[in-house]
């Protein structure tokens, strides 16, 4: 219990999610990219963050949005340039995360060279499940991951299948930018990205650990006065 509890208060703590683009091949394939050879690296809000049980919203005038299901590796304690051999001593929990695109808006931001800010980083734009205590995960580089649209299953994979390991991960971004207790780093998604339109429900999970489920709908503004 007392590990769950410190789990939980990890994600309040942290500073910033850092994503991990094209980190499976059938991903990047699907996407018409190249498979990288060194992680392509893009950075999200915390204030992106949506509880299980919360709405989507898909902002005006977008009718849908792609769900990108992925694991979270959430930070124990703060690392910088760690080796890969005690990167995963910094540690602290897992999660699963959705890191929503808006995609119209990130093709038009990758053809004229410019950042995906404004298609990765929007309110609600990454839902997020609890945190798992590092205990309860015994291999995370062997993880079903699935998501559903409306009960139809669109992506499942496995994390045995990533590109970039975890410890690689870990070590590789701490020689970039120190890493603190409850930042995250979402680690990729399995082929089967698709749209998610308003009115749609999306289940998604690690399987036998956890599952999430969210209500896509409009963006409301409020009313000017």
């Amino acid at each position: 219990m007392a590990a769950a509890a410190t789990a939980s208060r990890l994600l309040s703590a942290g500073t910033k999610i850092i994503a991990v683009g094209r980190n499976y091949a059938a991903h990047a394939k699907e996407l018409g990219n190249a498979v990288p050879k060194v992680p392509v690296l893009f950075m999200k809000p915390t204030s992106s963050y949506l509880q299980n049980g919360g709405t989507i919203e898909v902002p005006h005038p977008l009718e849908s949005l792609d769900h990108e299901v992925e694991l979270a590796v959430v930070i124990g304690k703060k690392a910088r340039d760690v080796t890969e051999a005690s990167a995963m001593d910094y540690v602290g929990g897992y999660a699963l995360a959705l890191d929503m695109t808006a995609r119209e808006i990130q093709s038009a931001a990758k053809s004229a060279g410019l950042p995906w800010t404004v298609a990765k980083g929007q309110d609600t734009f990454t839902p997020i499940s609890a945190v798992l205590p590092r205990s309860m995960v015994v291999d995370p580089n062997n993880l079903e991951l699935w998501l559903k649209v409306d009960d139809e299953i669109k992506q499942k994979g496995s994390t045995k299948d990533m590109i970039f390991k975890l410890p690689f991960l870990v070590s590789h971004i701490s020689s970039i930018m120190t890493l603190v207790e409850g930042d995250v780093i979402l680690t990729g998604t399995p082929s089967g990205v698709g749209p998610v339109k308003i009115g749609q429900k999306i289940t998604a999970g690690i399987t036998g650990l956890i599952d999430v489920h969210y209500d896509v709908q409009r963006r409301q503004k409020p009313l000017s006065v």
